[in-house]
């Protein structure tokens, strides 16, 4: 799978790691049983987050040999607010609302770090054209206000919280406009895109659960399908960046 890289214990490790995070999420889905509308046990949630911590700082360690650790090594920390925001959603740090809010400034956190992980990487390799960052920008920007709108917004009793989680679903959709005005120069990083649009959908979701009684069978786990699925892209976006430069 990651053939390109010049040791074969590279490979043979990150994807072992990438098979490790596939058991984790999808076999806590299939083999869990269902309570209170959610199959995944939270150790095979939280245990598949980490493993996407080791993986970037595995990306990172072998970043060193292709002048990638930058990128890598913020994505990393990104990555690793995002395992700290997990851990607070779980309640396993504190509890109550301060972690729910807690949660949310981790995440925050770590968006900042994938978009200035994006944001250099485009000027390093010259995909900084300001039009097509801009429009793609406008457009992630518009699709995070429609879904805060119809999924958190339309239909509650609006409260401070309410529009307190709208430029935080911006931030999300920065990442996503970060990663597709990067996509639109270098076409090998949409999947990055799709990592960022699918973090982007699970919180949206997570927003409708919180503040607007959004609810149906199994949405935590969709919500954490699509959350785990769109951080393994974006940690694992590291091999797209090897491959581009070698």
């Amino acid at each position: 799978m990651f053939t390109y890289l010049d040791n074969p214990a590279y490979e043979t490790w990150l994807t072992f790691l990438l098979a490790l995070w596939a058991i984790l999420l999808v076999g806590g889905f299939v083999l869990g049983s269902n309570k209170d509308g959610r199959r995944m046990p939270a150790w095979t949630r939280l245990a598949s987050s980490l493993t996407l911590v080791v993986a970037g700082f595995s990306w990172a360690f072998i970043s060193r040999e292709y002048g990638t650790q930058g990128y890598a090594l913020f994505l990393t920390i990104g990555m690793t607010f995002g395992f700290l925001g997990d851990l607070l959603l779980a309640h396993v740090l504190v509890s109550g609302k301060a972690a729910n809010m807690g949660g949310i400034v981790a995440f925050a956190v770590g968006h900042v770090f994938y978009i200035t992980a994006i944001w250099r990487l485009g000027d390093q390799l010259g995909a900084d054209t300001f039009a097509l960052r801009f429009a793609a920008l406008i457009t992630w920007w518009l699709v995070a206000g429609l879904g805060w709108y119809f999924v958190v917004f339309r239909g509650s009793k609006a409260t401070f919280l309410h529009w307190f989680v709208l430029p935080y679903a911006l931030l999300l959709a920065t990442t996503a406009g970060a990663a597709m005005g990067l996509a639109l120069q270098v076409s090998a990083f949409w999947p990055l895109v799709i990592g960022a649009a699918l973090f982007l959908a699970s919180d949206t979701l997570i927003g409708g659960n919180w503040f607007n009684d959004l609810n149906f069978n199994l949405l935590h786990d969709v919500i954490w399908l699509t959350y785990g699925s769109g951080q393994m892209l974006i940690v694992y976006s590291v091999g797209v960046i090897i491959q581009h430069i070698l």
